[in-house]
C-alpha cells in the first residue's frame, strides 16, 4: 500500500482526498499556493509545501515546484484530484520518471483520450457509438463547410485539445462557418494552445449521460451505472444526478457493460468517465475523463463504493475489490455545486465566508472546504461546497434537496443556493424532462 501521497491540488477534492488517505492510514503531504495557507486541506496534512504564488500557473500547474516537493517529503505517490495538471499526459509521465506513483491512468491512456479526434476513433474502434463528424481534424474553412453540408446543420465545432466548454462554437447555417471556426480557433489557441478543430452534428435535444468506469492493472474493468449531468449552462455542470430519469435498466446495462468491455480492452487502469449524448434511444460518445470527476459522490451514494480509496489501492497495485455483479444501484442522489457566484448574473465573489452552517441529517453528504472566517480566494473555480443528497428513489431524493438547501447558509458572499432552489422547484425538472439546453434557456426567460 503506499505511505504518502502528496495531494497535487485545492478545494473541497484536496479535502476529499485526504480523508480517504487518513481512512486507510496513508500519510498526506499538502502543497499549496501563498493564496491557500489558510486552507482547511492545509491545515489537516501531516506535512504541507507552499509551492508558489496566487497564480495557478506558478504553483498547481508549477510541475517543477510540485515533482520537487514530492522529492523534498519523499512522498511515494502524487494524486492530481480533477482540474490543473489531472490530464497532463507530460505531467504523469514526468511522475513515473521520477519513480513516483501517479494516482491515474498511465500517461499514455491520458495522452491517448486527451486528444478528442483521436480519443473518437479509439471509441469506434472499440464498438463506442459516436456521434456523426468529420474523420478528424479539420484543416481548412473549404473543408469544413463540406464536412458540414455530408453532417447536416446545424454542426457544432470543438478544440481538438478542449475542454470545459471552451473552444465550441455552433453553425446553424452555412453562413455562419467561417465566423464560428475563426472564433473556435481563436478560443483553442488561447486556451490550450492548440486551435485544431473537429467537427460533429449538433444534436438538439440531447441529455449528457455519462458512464462511471474503473478498472484495473489485473485486467478487470467495471462500470457503477451512469450519473445524468444535463443542466449545464455554457456547457458547464450545475447539477447532477443518479441514475438517469431518461434511462431504464435495460439501457443501463446495455451501454455499461459496452463501456466496461472497451475499457478492459484498452487496458486502463484507475477511474474514468465515459461522457454521451442522449437523444431517442441512442448514445453517442463524446469524450473519455481520465480522472474522479467533480460528480463522483453521486455514484458513490448509489453504490456504496468508495471511489477516491479504489483509486488508491489500484495505484498501489491491488486488484478492484469488487467485481461487477457486486455493483447494485441502490435508491437515486443528487448533487448541486454550490458556486462563490451572483445566482442571476453568474458572476463570481469571493470574499470572506461571514457564516457558514450545513444542513444534516440522514441522506445528506457535503464536500467543502469552507469554514467560518475563512476568506475565499478571487484566482480560482468558484465551486466552494458540493450538497450531494440520496433518497429510497427521486421523489424522496428530492424532498429532501429541498431541505436540506433551505438549511444552507453561506454568509459574507453571493452563491448559487437560489438558483439551486428555483431548479428543484421547476416543473421540468420534477418531471426529469429537461435536457442540455434547457438552463440557458430557462435563466434567458428568467432574466427577461
Amino acid at each position: 500500500m503506499l505511505e504518502k501521497v502528496l495531494i497535487a491540488n485545492r478545494g473541497e477534492i484536496a479535502l476529499r482526498i485526504l480523508r480517504a488517505c487518513r481512512e486507510m492510514g496513508i500519510r498526506t503531504v499538502a502543497v499549496h499556493s501563498t493564496a491557500d495557507e489558510d486552507a482547511m486541506h492545509v491545515r489537516l496534512a501531516d506535512e504541507t509545501v507552499c509551492i508558489g504564488p496566487p497564480s495557478a500557473a506558478e504553483s498547481y500547474l508549477n510541475i517543477p515546484a510540485i515533482i520537487s516537493a514530492a522529492e523534498i517529503t519523499d512522498a511515494d505517490a502524487i494524486h492530481p484530484g480533477y482540474g490543473f495538471l489531472s490530464e497532463n499526459a507530460n505531467f504523469a509521465s514526468i511522475v513515473e520518471e521520477h519513480g513516483i506513483t501517479f494516482v491515474g491512468p498511465t500517461s499514455e491512456h491520458i495522452r491517448l483520450m486527451g486528444d478528442k479526434v483521436v480519443a473518437k476513433e479509439t471509441a469506434k474502434r472499440l464498438g463506442i457509438p459516436v456521434v456523426p463528424g468529420s474523420a478528424g481534424a479539420i484543416t481548412n474553412d473549404v473543408e469544413a463547410l463540406q464536412t458540414a453540408h455530408e453532417i447536416g446543420f446545424p454542426v457544432i465545432v470543438k478544440a481538438s485539445a478542449g475542454g470545459g466548454g471552451r473552444g465550441m462554437k455552433v453553425a446553424h447555417t452555412p453562413e455562419q462557418m467561417s465566423e464560428v471556426l475563426s472564433t473556435a480557433r481563436a478560443e483553442a489557441k488561447s486556451a490550450f494552445g492548440n486551435d485544431t478543430l473537429y467537427m460533429e452534428k449538433y444534436l438538439e435535444t440531447p441529455r449528457h449521460i455519462e458512464i462511471q468506469v474503473i478498472g484495473d492493472s489485473h485486467g478487470n474493468a467495471v462500470h457503477l451505472g451512469e450519473r445524468d449531468c444535463s443542466m449545464q449552462r455554457r456547457h458547464q455542470k450545475i447539477l447532477e444526478e443518479a441514475p438517469s430519469p431518461a434511462l431504464n435498466a435495460k439501457s443501463r446495462a446495455e451501454i455499461g457493460e459496452r463501456v466496461a468491455n472497451a475499457i478492459r480492452e484498452l487496458g486502463y487502469r484507475g477511474v474514468g468517465t465515459v461522457e454521451f449524448l442522449y437523444e431517442n434511444g441512442e448514445f453517442f460518445f463524446i469524450e473519455m475523463n481520465t480522472r474522479i470527476q467533480v460528480e463522483h459522490p453521486v455514484t458513490e451514494m448509489i453504490t456504496g463504493i468508495d471511489l477516491v480509496r479504489e483509486q488508491l489501492r489500484i495505484a498501489s497495485g491491488a486488484p478492484l475489490s469488487f467485481g461487477q455483479e457486486d455493483v447494485h444501484i441502490n435508491g437515486h442522489a443528487i448533487e448541486c455545486r454550490i458556486n462563490a457566484e451572483n445566482a442571476k448574473t453568474f458572476t463570481p465573489n469571493p470574499g470572506k465566508v461571514t457564516d457558514f452552517h450545513v444542513p444534516g441529517g440522514f441522506g445528506v453528504r457535503i464536500d467543502s472546504a469552507l469554514y467560518n472566517g475563512y476568506t475565499i480566494p478571487p484566482y480560482y473555480d468558484s465551486l466552494v461546497a458540493k450538497l450531494i443528497v440520496h433518497g429510497a428513489n427521486r421523489n424522496e431524493c428530492l424532498m429532501r434537496l429541498r431541505r436540506s438547501l433551505m438549511e444552507f447558509v453561506v454568509g459574507g458572499v453571493d452563491t448559487t443556493i437560489p438558483l439551486h432552489l428555483d431548479l428543484i422547484n421547476n416543473k421540468d425538472f420534477i418531471d426529469g424532462t429537461y435536457n442540455i439546453h434547457w438552463l440557458e434557456k430557462y435563466i434567458q426567460s428568467a432574466n427577461g
